[in-house]
């Protein structure tokens, strides 16, 4: 049962969510911030069960439209997918409920792009947008919403809103502070559906799902070697303006698998061989930054 359920909302691929979420923990807890942990818990939980449900959408709509077998049957895994929303969308409210309207417009935004990802009559995933989206929710959303849950009021933004006023006003440099650091998951996230839709593109133009790669063409792989370079230089920026630890620049050694990784994927663009890299290459830059950071905070306790 619980393999089965396992599979329908491929556990593997939480990696994505889950990794962000501890980079973005190493980050607050190395600028010392005071952590709001009830609700970065509450934030977590909403945050992965909404990120089951996504993938779950996604397989239910695209088994129903290319005849694969689902896990489940097709009324058993629809309820799996409101028992999952409902439980999600909960945890999200009470967020915003203990928060503001920032976190409830925040988190409104995430759900209905999650959902119209897959469903509806234009999905998102068929157009040429699922990187920039998929690296935009996962990349900088997450890390914003965890940033603004567990800083002072204001930090980010104050906003003014009654029956004759709306007004909003953003602080310049703690928003350029995250999307600087917010590059390092976007682009290696972004890469991730970058090289499924790579691999994919001819599968895809047969079932009329016109991704990035079939505007775009061979340009798709220096694009994709682009990201990873970007998330490095993003890295060395923030170490130069002190907003990380020195090292955090050790990092930047797993360039070299990172590389090689890099060169096997511009010879061969396979789902079932070659894919993968861009899964590795996830964990190899985003499991490096972790550490790194994490390595900072305990030697900035400890001196």
């Amino acid at each position: 049962m619980f393999a089965k359920f396992f599979n329908y909302i491929e556990i593997k691929t939480k990696i994505t969510s889950t990794l962000t979420f501890l980079l973005t923990i190493g980050f607050l807890l190395y600028q010392r911030q005071e952590m709001q942990w009830g609700k970065t818990l509450i934030f977590f939980a909403g945050m992965f069960l909404f990120d089951l449900t996504t993938t779950a959408i996604n397989n239910y709509i695209d088994t129903k439209d290319n005849d694969q077998i689902l896990a489940f049957g097709r009324r058993q895994a629809l309820l799996i997918i409101y028992a999952l929303f409902g439980i999600s969308g909960g945890l999200g409210l009470y967020l915003a409920y203990l928060t503001d309207l920032v976190v409830l417009a925040a988190g409104g935004i995430c759900f209905l792009f999650g959902v119209f990802y897959t469903y509806g009559p234009l999905p998102i995933s068929r157009m040429p947008l699922g990187e920039v989206i998929s690296g935009f929710f996962y990349g900088v959303m997450i890390p914003f919403i965890l940033m603004y849950i567990n800083t002072p009021k204001g930090t980010f933004l104050t906003y003014r809103l009654n029956w004759e006023t709306v007004s909003l006003s953003v602080q310049v440099v703690p928003v350029l502070t995250l999307l600087l650091f917010a590059v390092i998951p976007f682009a290696v996230t972004a890469n991730i559906m970058l090289a499924n839709n790579i691999c994919d593109v001819k599968k895809d133009v047969a079932v009329r799902r016109h991704t990035l790669p079939y505007y775009i063409g061979k340009k798709a792989l220096p694009l994709f070697a682009g990201l990873y370079y970007m998330a490095y230089l993003a890295t060395i920026l923030m170490v130069i303006f002190k907003i990380l630890s020195p090292l955090s620049l050790l990092s930047i050694f797993t360039i070299i698998p990172v590389q090689k990784n890099i060169r096997i994927f511009w010879k061969k663009q396979e789902k079932s061989t070659t894919f993968n890299i861009s899964i590795i290459n996830f964990i190899l830059i985003m499991g490096g930054n972790i550490l790194a950071i994490f390595l900072s905070v305990i030697l900035d306790r400890i001196l």
